[in-house]
């Protein structure tokens, strides 16, 4: 069977899942279906629905497009049948049921964006980065019942650099997502997958990855300076670490460690701001300082420290909390 032939489901919704339907694209791959998730209501009614990206980039090369509701729908089980899918592809969707994964005979396998099986769960960039991690990468592996847990066919390794934030690691992850598709269906076709068992990497250490909220990412001045650091680029620029100022949440997305001066040789409190007035704004932690260099107060535009200070004038003995 040759690629043109090979009928291939691609199912994924975000900015993330779009470079690997381009890829399939682009490549000559025969797509036949696309499912995505429905329409999301905007705006101060909910009047206006916007499709995903995967939706639009689908609609604008001609692509088939599903969006049930509900994936155990008979009615879209019954639609999807009927497109005698070979194999089917999962890049960023959500989970499946085993009457939708089961149903090509070469299966379905989905990319998700870490080394399984470290970072099983909904948001394995922003915790790599948030646990300092200084690789990560793609895997591509076949589905089962239990979530991120199936057979593993490929990966590819990338490391992370000090100075790295969530969306540097998300475009190239979502730009190798694309060419490890690829490769794993042209793998499949030629017969030469022999996929690997997640059960036998015991030396792996199993860190979740689960599904970030807002209360998550309440920063906790009482750590390392580290691990603040490595904290705030784990969520910037989405969806963001935060603090309080006077009551008032304040998003931070860039800060700069400096750990020259002890919080032990001043004995400021963790939180303790510290600021020239003009140009700087740094943050005592557990063991140092951190420069605060970007960052977005309640009701106001993100800005850099220095456009704040010119309109802010910081409280002596103020703290972030």
């Amino acid at each position: 069977m040759t690629k043109q032939e090979l009928r291939i489901i691609y199912m994924g919704t975000p900015d993330f899942a779009v470079e690997s339907l381009r890829a399939l694209v682009e490549g000559g791959y025969n797509v036949v279906g696309v499912i995505t998730m429905p329409d999301k209501p905007i705006g101060r009614h909910g009047s206006v629905l916007q499709p995903s990206p995967v939706k639009q980039y689908a609609i604008e090369h001609g692509l088939k497009v599903m969006q049930p509701e509900k994936l155990k729908d008979p009615v879209f089980i019954e639609e999807l049948r009927s497109l005698k899918a070979d194999l089917q592809i999962v890049v960023a969707f959500r989970m499946l049921p085993e009457i939708v994964w089961s149903m090509p005979p070469l299966g379905t396998f989905n990319a998700h964006a870490s080394l399984l099986p470290k970072y099983r769960g909904a948001a394995p960039i922003n915790w790599a980065i948030i646990n300092g991690e200084t690789e990560t990468g793609i895997t591509t592996f076949f589905l089962k019942h239990e979530i991120d847990t199936g057979d593993i066919i490929q990966q590819v390794r990338i490391p992370i650099a000090d100075t790295d934030n969530v969306e540097v690691v998300h475009d190239r992850l979502m730009h190798l997502s694309g060419q490890l598709v690829t490769q794993t269906i042209d793998n499949i076709l030629a017969g030469t997958v022999t996929s690997i068992p997640q059960d036998q990497f015991k030396d792996v250490p199993l860190t979740p990855a689960p599904k970030i909220f807002r209360d998550t990412c309440r920063i906790d001045w009482n750590q390392s300076t580290k691990k603040v650091y490595d904290f705030i680029r784990g969520l910037s620029p989405y969806p963001a670490a935060w603090t309080t100022l006077d009551s008032k949440s304040v998003k931070i997305y860039m800060a700069e460690k400096d750990v020259t001066t002890h919080v032990s040789e001043t004995s400021c409190k963790p939180g303790t701001i510290v600021s020239d007035g003009k140009q700087m704004l740094r943050v005592a932690t557990a063991d140092g300082w951190l420069n605060i260099k970007t960052l977005q107060l309640e009701g106001k535009k993100r800005m850099p420290v220095s456009d704040l200070l010119r309109g802010l004038k910081i409280q002596e003995n103020a703290f972030f909390l």
